[in-house]
């Protein structure tokens, strides 16, 4: 993508303020609220509010809504988020303003990760019960690594992410992720998690799978982890969230195989007990995906009262046709 030369200057005129331009390097580094940027930069809101307006305009951040909070963050675009990434790298990281911003910003954090930690010591029992049944959560993040390789991509969208595990563990592949989750609680332990982590490529938003507020035909990767068993009609997530792939690009599903536990249903809300191979490949099918791989993990001590976790890796079946000027620029990279 390329501007014309009257729009590139209206661009660079909209972040040539020194405000503006400090909010940038603060979006680098992770979404942030009207409210947390008014107080990081010791500013009036009505001021911020117009600071972020023309950076709106000007196509260098994005917005969006999650409940009564509105979140602002980077472009998702390539070209205005390169563009910010190189306007940025030139202030000097010893600026006695960059360095009150960023002292500010840590702060603002440490509160996300306290209130985070609280609603997850509140829950934590939940989750302890169901790890129990199955094999450990690091064997499996292992052989999704494995599966997917060492190669690095573009996009990558988790939806349902939770906690934001699986664009932790991906972040040293991905240029761009996305997290999408319905609960407002699990996306700020979420991103206290990617904050803790330092990780500033990857950004959560609330929304729902069956509509996740992405662009189509954007993702490389799209990951669903432990959520189809929640849903009343896992087809339809899956269909949805072909249609976020690139072509050739890849769906990996999380989830149990069949079991017979009720208590998941009746305490959990488990609405599927289990998900078997031949559902996942018709479903996969019908999306226009070809079922690649599969991988299962029995728990010690199987059983009647254990569960299995499976794996399942779909790609889209469009081809993928190369764009030889991006095709070069990572050659050259």
């Amino acid at each position: 993508m390329t501007l014309t030369l009257d729009r590139l200057v209206d661009t660079l005129k909209a972040a040539a303020e020194s405000s503006r331009l400090r909010i940038l390097a603060l979006l680098s580094r992770g979404d942030l609220t009207v409210s947390d940027l008014t107080e990081i930069l010791n500013q009036s809101q009505p001021r911020v509010s117009r600071h972020l307006k023309l950076l709106l305009e000007a196509g260098l951040i994005g917005r969006y809504q999650e409940g009564s909070w509105a979140f602002f963050r980077l472009a998702d675009a390539d070209m205005p988020r390169d563009l910010v990434q190189r306007l940025i790298s030139l202030v000097h990281d010893g600026d006695p303003q960059v360095e009150r911003d960023l002292e500010r910003l840590a702060g603002v954090k440490r509160r996300r990760q306290a209130r985070a930690t609280e609603y997850f010591r509140a829950n934590a029992s939940r989750w302890d019960e169901i790890r129990a049944l199955h094999a450990p959560d690091r064997a499996v993040e292992q052989a999704l690594l494995k599966l997917v390789g060492k190669r690095p991509f573009q996009s990558m969208l988790d939806l349902g992410t939770g906690t934001g595990r699986l664009l932790e563990i991906f972040a040293p592949l991905y240029r761009r992720g996305v997290g999408v989750d319905l609960s407002r609680e699990m996306l700020a332990v979420a991103r206290a998690n990617l904050d803790r982590a330092g990780i500033a490529n990857a950004q959560v938003r609330q929304g729902d799978i069956f509509a996740p507020p992405v662009e189509r035909d954007a993702f490389d990767l799209v990951t669903m982890h432990q959520v189809l068993h929640y849903l009343e009609d896992p087809a339809l997530a899956i269909r949805e969230a072909a249609r976020l792939l690139r072509p050739a690009g890849r769906l990996v599903i999380v989830d149990f195989a069949p079991h017979a536990l009720e208590f998941l249903r009746e305490e959990h809300a488990h609405l599927r007990l289990g998900i078997s191979d031949e559902q996942i490949a018709d479903w996969f099918d019908l999306a226009g995906l070809d079922l690649e791989d599969s991988v299962d993990f029995k728990p010690e001590g199987a059983g009647s009262s254990r569960l299995t976790v499976k794996l399942w890796l779909g790609r889209d079946r469009r081809l993928l046709v190369a764009d030889p000027v991006r095709t070069a620029a990572r050659e050259i990279a």
